[in-house]
């Protein structure tokens, strides 16, 4: 079993990895562990396993890190394992894995899995796989200029703060979209794989992580008052319900427009728009318990 852990998860969660990992190796589980060293890494040594045949290769981090060792595996026969070590560990939540060190072991140990069908973001040249949700507008304009040094200090609350602190920062300018070749617009964009956004809670209800296609939440009303109102709409499940917020079932996204618009996936920076967003090739399997 190779392990790809990202350090970056900070010493509290390198702990929990280290319990995880001596249950497995009190069970007689052969352990294989490397760290990431830079962004891009994860997929790299995921695609390695694959070349060596490995069944199962666990991705021990956030979101991001297991979205790329999802890239490195697309289009094999290897296994996703999951241990969540990040911040908001939206996945995990999205498919009920456990967080438990010894209920995290046993899963591993036990390997049934379960598929999910990734999303890809075509930018140019480079393609980007995610497999929870891609965010277009203010939420990536969040992700791409929060301090690193303040996430690690305040963890979930970073983003909060951050998210106060550019209400007015940011200019709310309309998104030209086009959705299976409707145009629209929306101030923000969540193309969503997962009914879940920032850790457990509920925005996307109509989506199918384990399908292809995607559920498009578009935030109609751009600007600091209803930004306000969208944050504190969040912790009680009802972003997905609140004014100016429409749902639409969407299997190809295309950002348009000269406008360069800050894309996040899976909580990661993910460049600027324009861009594609499609289907992956296929699906993945990951170890669910």
């Amino acid at each position: 079993m190779l392990i790809v852990f990202n350090p970056t998860a900070g010493r509290r969660r390198a702990a929990l990895l280290w319990r995880v990992l001596d249950v497995l190796a009190a069970n007689g589980v052969r352990l294989d562990l490397m760290e990431t060293n830079r962004a891009g890494h994860a997929e790299e040594l995921a695609r390695e396993a694959v070349a060596r045949g490995e069944p199962l290769v666990v991705a021990a981090g956030g979101d991001g890190t297991i979205a790329e060792v999802a890239n490195g595996l697309m289009g094999s026969d290897t296994s996703l394992g999951v241990i969540p070590l990040g911040t908001a560990n939206v996945l995990a939540h999205e498919l009920n894995l456990p967080f438990a060190p010894r209920a995290v072991a046993a899963a591993l140990a036990f390997g049934r899995t379960e598929p999910i069908w990734p999303g890809v973001v075509r930018q140019g040249e480079s393609t980007r796989l995610f497999v929870q949700m891609l965010g277009a507008g203010f939420d990536a304009h969040i992700v791409h200029t929060l301090p690193l040094p303040l996430k690690r200090l305040l963890g979930r609350g970073a983003y909060v703060l951050w998210t106060l602190r550019q209400l007015t920062r940011y200019d709310y300018a309309p998104i030209p979209l086009r959705l299976d070749g409707q145009d629209t617009q929306a101030a923000s964009v969540i193309v969503s794989k997962g009914r879940l956004y920032g850790g457990h809670f509920l925005l996307a209800s109509d989506a199918v992580p384990q399908e292809p296609g995607f559920s498009v939440v578009l935030f109609d009303r751009g600007g600091p008052g209803i930004t306000l109102l969208y944050g504190a709409a969040l912790p009680l499940h009802r972003l997905g319900r609140a004014p100016g917020v429409r749902h639409v079932r969407a299997n190809r996204v295309e950002f348009m427009g000269n406008r360069q618009v800050p894309l996040q996936t899976d909580g990661d920076k993910a460049g600027y728009t324009p861009g594609v967003v499609t289907n992956a090739i296929g699906a993945i399997r990951i170890v669910v318990g």
